[in-house]
């Protein structure tokens, strides 16, 4: 039902989907829940070996494939099954939050190294615009207003690839995931645009990806700011009109107009 104009109306609407997706280890001993996210179906695969990435779970040998009978659950085989057990996330992670156990920026540096950035200056400008540019690939949230989107572009305009789903951190994932199907680990010549804010979990998940340039239509915390500065991560937010503000790694940026602070933009 719609109230418009102080009067209801029948309408059918859509909505987005959100499920849980487990993922389960097999073990000698039998199978371990290593994670349940909650998220848009589709691209399952994506999702979880990006997610293991993110995590630093991913095996060098695994089989990964979908339960023959429910398409919410996922089993991983691996020689490597103890080490992952070890690292056994058994709470659901939400749509709404990635980092649901993960580590602050200090233990992030335990694990993985500053990216590197291989695609040459950047034009100021051009990273404004590149929100309007994933806009046009999210059908999803053109449909329902409800989905996140994320989207990897060349520095040439070039996009990769890009996701939608229900957690921004999941879209993420998914691309990282594509990445790794594709060979492309680390993204050391690729910007991560997303549609939402920018958060610890988003650049932490740049960083175990290879990705040292992150665009975000919205603000970024103080958590990512800070993350992104200890990595040396060109981090944008407000990215909108032509304009943007450039919290981290301005060094990397040349032409174009920015700003400085938050409050300007």
């Amino acid at each position: 039902m719609l109230w418009r104009g102080g009067a209801p109306a029948e309408r059918v609407d859509a909505v987005a989907v959100e499920e849980p997706l487990e993922l389960r280890l097999h073990t000698p001993d039998g199978p371990l829940p290593l994670g349940v996210l909650m998220r848009t179906p589709g691209h399952d695969r994506e999702l979880l070996l990006g997610w293991l990435v993110a995590e630093d779970l991913l095996p060098d040998d695994l089989r990964l494939h979908p339960d023959a009978e429910n398409r919410n659950v996922w089993h991983l085989h691996t020689p490597d099954f103890a080490r992952l057990a070890a690292g056994a996330r058994l709470a659901v992670s939400s749509s709404a939050c990635g980092v649901c156990g993960s580590g602050s920026v200090e233990r992030l540096m335990t694990r993985a190294s500053p990216p590197s950035w291989t695609g040459g200056p950047l034009d100021a400008a051009w990273l404004a615009g590149l929100p309007e540019a994933l806009a046009a690939a999210q059908p999803g949230f053109a449909a329902t207003g409800g989905l996140h989107g994320a989207a990897l572009f060349t520095p040439d305009g070039t996009r990769l690839a890009a996701f939608e789903d229900v957690g921004r951190h999941n879209a993420v994932d998914k691309l990282v995931g594509w990445a790794l199907n594709a060979g492309r680990l680390p993204l050391s010549d690729a910007v991560l645009v997303v549609s939402s804010r920018a958060g610890f979990e988003i650049v932490q998940k740049a960083v175990t990806a290879g990705i040292a340039v992150v665009v975000a239509v919205g603000a970024a915390t103080s958590l990512a700011v800070d993350t992104a500065a200890a990595f040396g991560v060109t981090l944008c937010g407000f990215a909108r009109g032509g304009r943007l503000t450039v919290y981290a790694g301005a060094e990397r940026l040349g032409g174009g107009s920015h700003e400085d602070s938050p409050a300007d933009a």
